[in-house]
């Protein structure tokens, strides 16, 4: 698909007539969206979930290209695929489908919408430009292996380890002399007259001088001697210098030109390219894929074909990565870090669903108060409330406590839940109490059990998870198992009950890392099952059934040991 022929193939197979799929039933029991998807935190409309059945059974039946999903295999790799149900100029519903990145090394395929910017392109300056990188990088890579070079550096390695000992070893002999010498002036006090210690004085001071003198000849010698070989070494290091300069400025140009050719058009008919999108943040330089993932390119494909877009969703279709937890067939929110700025500009113009993450769940909610004393405070959290204030919502647990006693050192914050997550906190009025309760948690000596509500049915009674984490940096919350960077993470489980296809258990973290509970159960490391109502990792529900059940501490001021139990209320 890479010559000119076929680019003239692609572009017909890429017409809005080839890339607007109908539906293959009537919809019209179905209404239609009052408002676009927020794509960052949704529930599929309907319409949508007959996209992705329908686009679902292509997967299964086409024949036009192979792609292995690891549906039946452990070496394939899933991807996110998207439907954009939108109306066409002449008033049609129907809708769009996209794939994020490439499928089966290609990113023009039938029935899909094409990229934004096709780097695949022969004529694209990208192999151009890219084709001179990596020139200039064997240019580089063949003078740090020149066998003159290695030579060089394996003389001044050697050099300097002999420079090294020798220099040292005539140190020695300094100190050593030192010390003879002192031992004749002490005995020469001793035996000698003021005439014969005098002469003594002076031919030990001579031998001093000598031992200095040669140690700073030594030295100069091998200063000169590595300066020589240094400067040899510099002419080849110059070079590598300036190719990797070049090397780079070339990366940067052809960076920022690819950003430029990303250029993104929004319903109100402005466009912008991933350089202007992504300045004003903290980090303006677009991650890696940026514009590549099934939303925007469906979107773009839209305004400028003149589509009207009313919904969307994107859903994983295949084996998940190893590191992320992804399921078949289930919906995910647009992903953050390249999503969130793209598409913030691509909506504009767009009456968008309101984001119930700006909406403050905790409004009219109560914390129920286990305990309190001049020390500590002891409190259930609902599901929905924050444990501390958040970017938007200022209202928490914390602020709450924090009113309820206005005149303490603290309230300090101990520890936390998620906000999804309902159960027992702890907080510190005290300084002192402070100290206490966060040694306790440091050193693991608190006790901790979660209840939680899983999707499945364990074979098993009980067991051990050990999967490390870290953040997902193109996706934060998310967190992903992560065995080079990962923190560890340890988690102990106890089936309570089967029920209805799903499973209560116990959770017992030994760590406390973030989201450490939600991807242990989901991941396919882990119980492969997650959490009833786990947006992130699973799928929406009711609420997020984890519950932080019980806690177990001392007392920070009477080393009392205290047992708080709140029961779940699913």
């Amino acid at each position: 698909m890479h010559s000119s022929t076929s680019s003239h193939a692609s572009e017909f197979l890429h017409t809005p007539e080839n890339c607007f799929t109908r539906f293959n039933q009537s919809i019209e029991s179905y209404a239609l969206p009052e408002r676009f998807t927020f794509p960052f935190y949704y529930e599929p409309h309907p319409l949508c979930e007959l996209a992705s059945e329908q686009l679902q059974a292509h997967l299964e039946t086409q024949t036009d290209w192979h792609h292995d999903f690891g549906l039946k295999s452990e070496e394939g790799r899933g991807k996110m695929f998207g439907v954009l149900i939108v109306r066409s100029p002449q008033g049609e519903i129907g809708y769009f489908s996209a794939f994020s990145g490439k499928i089966a090394d290609q990113n023009l395929l039938p029935h899909f919408v094409p990229p934004v910017f096709d780097m695949l392109n022969s004529e694209s300056f990208f192999h151009q430009d890219t084709a001179d990188m990596m020139a200039v990088n064997a240019k580089y890579k063949a003078l740090k292996s020149d066998e003159t070079y290695l030579a060089l550096c394996e003389q001044m390695a050697q050099n300097k380890a002999q420079a090294g000992q020798e220099n040292e070893a005539q140190r020695q002999k300094v100190i050593e002399g030192r010390k003879i010498r002192k031992q004749q002036r002490e005995q020469g006090k001793l035996e000698l007259d003021e005439t014969e210690f005098e002469q003594l004085s002076i031919e030990l001071g001579k031998a001093s001088v000598a031992d200095k003198n040669q140690q700073k000849h030594l030295k100069l010698a091998w200063e000169k001697r590595l300066a020589e070989l240094q400067s040899k070494i510099d002419v080849y290091t110059e070079q590598l210098d300036q190719l990797k300069e070049q090397r780079a400025t070339i990366s940067h140009q052809l960076q920022h030109k690819l950003f430029a050719q990303y250029a993104f058009l929004n319903a109100e008919g402005k466009t912008e390219d991933l350089n202007h999108i992504f300045a004003p943040l903290t980090n303006p330089v677009p991650p890696a894929g940026s514009g590549e993932c099934a939303a925007p390119k469906m979107l773009q494909y839209a305004y400028l074909h003149g589509y009207t877009p009313l919904a969307m969703a994107e859903f994983w279709w295949g084996r998940s990565p190893k590191s992320e937890v992804r399921k078949h067939k289930k919906y995910y929110a647009s992903c953050q870090s390249k999503c969130v700025p793209i598409l913030g500009h691509m909506m504009k113009g767009l009456e968008v669903d309101p984001n119930p993450l700006l909406e403050n769940p905790a409004e009219g909610k109560e914390l129920d108060i286990l305990f309190q004393d001049e020390h500590i405070v002891v409190v259930h959290k609902p599901s929905g409330f924050l444990s501390v204030p958040g970017k938007t919502i200022k209202d928490s647990a914390y602020t709450r406590v924090q009113e309820m006693h206005p005149d303490v050192e603290g309230p300090f914050v101990i520890h936390r839940l998620d906000m999804a997550t309902s159960g027992i906190l702890v907080f510190a009025l005290t300084r002192r109490a402070n100290k206490s309760l966060q040694k306790q948690f440091i050193t693991r000596e608190v006790e901790k059990r979660y209840v939680a509500l899983i999707e499945g049915n364990l074979e098993q009674d009980e067991g051990y998870i050990r999967l490390p984490l870290r953040g997902d940096l193109y996706d934060r919350p998310r967190q992903i198992v992560c065995y080079e960077h990962g923190k560890p993470a340890e988690t102990k489980w106890e089936v309570i009950e089967r029920r209805d296809g799903k499973t209560k258990v116990y959770l017992h973290p030994k760590t406390g890392r973030t989201h450490q509970l939600r991807v242990h159960c989901s991941h396919e490391e882990g119980l492969n099952m997650p959490i009833v109502g786990d947006v992130l990792y699973g799928h929406k529900a009711d609420r997020l059934h984890l519950h932080a059940e019980k806690l177990c501490l001392s007392h920070p001021i009477t080393n009392e040991w205290m047992t708080f139990q709140f029961d779940a209320e699913f």
